[in-house]
């Protein structure tokens, strides 16, 4: 079930009326976010259900035994049984098939006929996020940071469908003591979550639609047919296309959650404008950079240790982020590139510190032009079919000068202001947005009935998923 259809918006529309009908009643109103929520997920597909009903049982299970568990030796093992049932269901549904193919591959090429073949595995919406969220729960449980809930509060907080696909990653302990709140209707910011949900289909249905039509999809299939820059502008499309594909489904969710009484963590802040690569990862995805910042750079060591072990486990920390975007060694690479730039600007820094020069002395603007070409030349990894189409991609970035014909004033236009709007001041934007919800509220329905109207004109006859629904 997509947000931008007439099917998810007749099951909203039910949910919300219901969800301010019952919210006085706790047990009715989980109960019906619930259910609501496994509806979404069986529109997929029904069978998934049952993972993310055992996921929910098994979880819920090991943060009780581990929160009652006497002695550090028993709470530890059981935290290591959670993370493996966890990292298993995730490692078998979704790196199965990887796992065989690259073991097959390289025997292959001693000539060692391995006789193994594709489980053609089915990978299930939604596993790699709820999956993440559960170990948080039970990591902090382990950690002393949380409590148990009760079964239908972790329940509700695990399969909530605005999050459940493809994020936020919402951690329990941001979510869970909502559930437990009694949100008041009158206090809801609806004008902001209005604006979040325009701005997320607009974003999604116009911008991405048109630049992946445009050139990314053409560019990326057969890059042997363009020239440079028809390559340039298919690489920063593509920057501009997930971005705005992303970022969109986090702005619908997070409004819809707004609408029903529950805030979500923010997840982009204006990431194009970044003028680092940390700072990249500080405005991208960042429940997911948070995540893996708590959960496995800090376990790993983090800070701690000499010089090169801090940027040993900063490098495998974005090699494993890599990887968790997908079973392919393109993502690999595409962490690995991060993880690299990483370490570089960590190295740089030092440097110029130790011979006393002032740090970011660079103009902003090279530092910017890099920062977002390092970010666009990993995501033709990212977005690459295979290392070939990647390789072939950059080699004729170079070695096919001409300018061709898929590159339109309107592409040019539609990437050069995505880029530019990041770097619009998000105190501006607040104000429009006081001005907004302070309007008539005939005011504001006129300009969501625009806003509508002129994304369905706009945008493309049906919806293509969306992209991080593959991870």
């Amino acid at each position: 079930m997509l947000f931008p259809t007439f099917e998810f918006a007749a099951f909203f529309s039910v949910v919300f009326v219901l969800n301010w009908l019952l919210r006085p009643h706790p047990v009715p109103w989980r109960l019906m976010l619930l259910a609501a929520s496994f509806v979404f997920y069986a529109a997929f597909e029904p069978a998934y259900c049952l993972l993310l009903a055992f996921s929910i049982l098994a979880n819920q299970a090991f943060g009780v035994a581990i929160h009652r568990a006497v002695g550090e030796g028993a709470r530890r093992g059981l935290l290591v049984a959670g993370v493996v049932v966890n990292l298993g269901l995730l490692g078998y549904f979704k790196y199965a098939d990887f796992f065989v193919e690259s073991v097959t591959d390289v025997l292959g090429g001693f000539g060692i006929d391995t006789g193994w073949v594709s489980l053609e595995i089915v990978l299930p919406v939604a596993i790699s996020f709820f999956t993440f969220q559960a170990l948080s729960y039970v990591i902090d449980i382990y950690r002393r940071d949380a409590e148990p809930s009760p079964l239908l509060d972790f329940a509700v907080y695990l399969s909530f469908f605005p999050h459940l696909v493809a994020g936020p990653i919402v951690r329990a302990r941001e979510l869970l003591p909502q559930i437990r709140e009694r949100a008041d209707p009158r206090r809801v910011n609806s004008a902001l979550a209005f604006r979040l949900i325009m701005a997320g289909l607009f974003k999604k249905v116009v911008i991405s639609s048109f630049v992946a039509a445009a050139i990314v999809d053409d560019v990326f299939a057969v890059p042997e047919r363009y020239r440079s820059i028809e390559i340039l502008f298919a690489i920063y499309a593509y920057a501009i296309q997930i971005y705005a594909d992303f970022s969109g489904y986090t702005d619908i969710a997070i409004g819809c959650a707004l609408l029903l009484g529950l805030r979500f963590p923010q997840n982009f802040d204006a990431p194009y404008a970044a003028l680092s690569i940390q700072a990249f990862w500080r405005k991208w995805h960042m429940t997911l950079s948070f995540w893996l910042r708590d959960y496995l750079y800090i376990p790993l060591g983090g800070n701690q240790g000499g010089e090169r072990r801090r940027d040993l486990n900063l490098f495998l920390t974005m090699v494993i982020g890599g990887l968790w975007h997908g079973a392919a060694w393109t993502f690999v690479v595409w962490g690995a590139i991060h993880g690299v730039a990483l370490v570089a600007e960590r190295r740089i820094l030092a440097a110029r510190e130790a011979a006393g020069k002032v740090p970011g002395t660079f103009s902003p603007v090279i530092r910017w032009a890099v920062t977002f070409h390092v970010v666009c030349l990993a995501w033709v990894f990212f977005r690459a079919d295979s290392f070939g189409a990647a390789f072939t991609l950059l080699w004729r970035l170079v070695a096919a000068p001409g300018v061709g014909e898929a590159v339109t004033p309107m592409l040019v236009f539609v990437v050069v202001a995505m880029v530019a709007a990041q770097f619009v001041p998000s105190e501006a934007v607040d104000r429009v947005q006081v001005v907004f919800s302070r309007s008539a509220p005939i005011v504001q329905a006129l300009a969501l009935a625009i806003g509508l109207l002129l994304v369905d004109a706009l945008g493309p006859e049906g919806v293509a998923p969306f992209i991080y629904f593959q991870f």
